[in-house]
């Protein structure tokens, strides 16, 4: 523990040179959960003796570059601009240091389909699924029941619905199709949802996650009280291993760095399918790399710090 104490010590002494700033916010639909985020990770920063600039970016402009008065840029930005690759792009181009995966992870994470697909060469184990483009199309005939229903490129849990009945799924593409420009259809998973945190590329405690009727959606994650989260996950060590494993596996399969978070679902028969890798998880008060941090004995400001050290470590600096 002394050690490990130390090495946060360390970090903090390296990064005190550097001026820091906090990317939030961003035009996508996980506007508000980013400004969360990145509030909790100023308060972090702030209690760690740092002083970071706090920028709230409203458009897909890049006006605050113009004056740019950083060295280190903290991404907690979700969805599309934050974790899509486009922000991690043009910062390289500039050499500034960033937290997360680069521009070509960033965009195959959350771009459903590209991750789906590089699941699959690698031999990881992903639900079945179809993609549809066309609301007029017959949907019907290449659909089995029950399905998720999913944008291809949106983060959060926004957009998706479980379809158990033909009656409802033209309903749940209409509702994918307003995020999205595809959406894709994949096969029910039932049994237990688990996520995998990745730190500085080593997997964190398996959490289980329990949602109020089996669906983990945007109001589980953010709205309702009834969720609940096991840490760690109520599962044999051999599956929590394996869960571990399989997540790490997922985020280098897609080129991550740094951190991640991988979801899961556990079947019936203890096979383990991945569901999509977050690049830029959510550091909130009801977020799960946190917790999964802290059951490994990480506490949240020791996180940011792991976190805003690796955009330096990764880089040579």
């Amino acid at each position: 523990m002394a050690d490990e104490k130390n090495r946060f010590t360390k970090m903090a002494e390296e990064l005190k040179e550097f001026r820091i700033a906090i990317l939030a916010g961003g035009p996508s639909s996980e506007r508000e959960v980013s400004l969360k985020s990145g509030r909790a990770v100023e308060a972090a920063l702030l209690r760690c003796g740092f002083y970071p600039v706090f920028i709230d970016i409203k458009d897909e402009s890049f006006d605050f570059l113009v004056e740019r008065d950083f060295d280190i840029a903290f991404l907690a930005l979700h969805g599309r601009f934050g974790e899509d690759g486009t922000v991690q792009k043009k910062l390289s181009g500039l050499g500034i240091p960033y937290t997360g995966s680069d521009d070509i992870s960033s965009r195959k994470a959350l771009d459903k389909l590209a991750a789906k697909e590089q699941f699959m060469k690698d031999n990881i184990d992903t639900p079945g699924h179809v993609v549809i483009e066309d609301f007029d199309r017959d949907i019907s005939r290449v659909i089995k029941y029950p399905c998720v229903v999913k944008p291809v490129s949106e983060g959060s849990s926004i957009g998706l619905s479980v379809v158990f009945t033909g009656n409802d799924i033209r309903k749940a593409v209409k509702t994918a199709l307003d995020y999205s420009d595809k959406v894709m259809v994949e096969d029910y998973v039932p049994g237990k949802e688990l996520t995998v945190g990745v730190l500085e590329n080593r997997p964190l405690p398996v959490i289980e996650i329990r949602a109020e009727g089996g669906i983990y959606d945007y109001n589980a994650k953010y709205m309702s009280k009834e969720t609940r989260y096991i840490v760690p996950a109520e599962i044999s060590k051999e599956l929590s291993e394996r869960a571990s494993e399989i997540g790490l596996r997922a985020h280098m399969s897609l080129g991550c760095d740094g951190f991640s978070r991988v979801d899961l679902r556990l079947d019936e028969h203890n096979r383990i399918f991945v569901l999509e890798v977050n690049t830029i998880p959510g550091l909130t008060s009801r977020s799960l790399l946190p917790m999964a941090a802290k059951q490994a004995g990480i506490e949240f400001d020791e996180l940011c710090l792991v976190i805003l050290y690796s955009a330096l470590k990764k880089r040579g600096k």
